[in-house]
């Protein structure tokens, strides 16, 4: 029997046992139901990096940062060979020149008249026909060649410094955190004696020892650098390594090896990518340190830290030649710690949006 109700039908049990039983399907209808409009949501499925790369390009300083050191790598390579000088190259006539731009010498506000500080134009009293953009030396070399030159070292004695602190000290992390016992107890305590020593005081020691060059000065960052990546690795490992997944593949028979590489250290990825990129710029920063106390790259090998040594002995003077590369040093660190506070964020699954 079917009653109805505001327009619709009501079955009751009667009426569905009697359509069964005559092999008849009727339609089964809620009584006051009305159309129903049910929302549908969709979420593209994103994998860990797309979301982590999502969150870097959303933060603001990361992408501003970013920016500024793709045009530091550019000028660092293409600043040399668009100048027509070059960083050995010397000719004490053009000594001691201000900076000279063409396009930019009316403006009052910049200082790129190629006059110094008393306003007078020493391009002209020394009859120097071309512009040197960051000027000159108190040899005659052009500024603005060694300043992108000793960036270009700079990043490089960075760059192979953290790569060298993340080689290192995953090796060490890893095996000290994937096997623990009395192996871990015994490299933790190779690790406090290393590091009961003052970094700086080892560094400098290091290259009055063998001489300053670039692989010295890399070397010397090494000794002690690697220690803060192996503490990060080592602490990932004690949490993973008792996980299910780990569990289940060594009980399948994987090899230490196999749990090492394929499913503990994809793992930690995230902290040791971090890590590294705020690594960079502490090399960076540390190099810059010894070449200002005189322990860095020897001449006529221009880094930006030597070049800021080199321009404070003439900053009562030219104080051009300290500001300029101090300002690309300051701009280049300034940069990577943008980023890396980017990348840091973006690895938090607590800063999630």
């Amino acid at each position: 029997m079917a009653n109805k109700n505001n327009g619709n039908q009501v079955y009751t049990h009667a009426d569905l046992n009697q359509d069964h039983s005559t092999n008849r399907a009727q339609p089964f209808i809620l009584a006051n139901r009305e159309e129903i409009f049910e929302e549908k949501i969709e979420r593209q499925s994103k994998t860990f990096w797309q979301d982590a790369w999502l969150q870097l390009r959303s933060n603001k300083g990361a992408v501003a940062g970013l920016i500024g050191l793709i045009l530091l790598l550019i000028m660092a390579f293409l600043g040399p060979a668009i100048s027509g000088h070059t960083y050995r190259a010397q000719n004490i006539d053009h000594s001691n020149l201000p900076p000279k731009i063409e396009a930019l010498k009316n403006v009052s506000f910049l200082p790129f008249d190629g006059k110094d500080k008393d306003g007078f134009d020493l391009y002209e009293s020394k009859q120097v026909k071309e512009n040197y953009w960051f000027g000159t030396d108190d040899l005659g070399r052009d500024l603005f060649t060694r300043v992108w030159k000793g960036t270009q070292v700079s990043i490089l004695i960075g760059i192979v410094a953290a790569l060298l602190d993340v080689i290192i000290g995953i090796t060490y992390g890893a095996i000290s955190g994937f096997f623990g016992g009395w192996v871990d107890t015994l490299m933790q305590r190779i690790i406090e004696v290393i590091a009961s020593i003052p970094n700086l005081i080892i560094m400098i020691l290091f290259v009055i020892v063998f001489d300053a060059s670039i692989i010295t000065i890399i070397l010397a960052m090494s000794l002690t650098g690697w220690i803060g990546m192996s503490r990060i690795v080592r602490g990932q490992f004690l949490k993973l390594k008792n996980q299910e997944y780990v569990m289940a593949s060594r009980t399948l028979g994987a090899s230490n090896s196999s749990l090492i590489f394929k499913h503990i250290l994809p793992n930690t990825l995230g902290p040791i990518i971090v890590t590294a990129m705020f690594s960079i710029p502490s090399a960076i920063f540390f190099e810059a340190f010894l070449s200002f106390i005189g322990l860095g790259i020897p001449a006529p090998f221009a880094s930006l830290g030597s070049l800021v040594n080199d321009g404070r002995k003439m900053l009562l003077i030219h104080p051009y030649q300290m500001f300029v590369p101090s300002f690309v040093l300051s701009f280049l660190i300034l940069c990577f710690y943008l980023f890396g506070d980017g990348v840091r964020d973006a690895f938090d699954p607590k800063m999630r949006k």
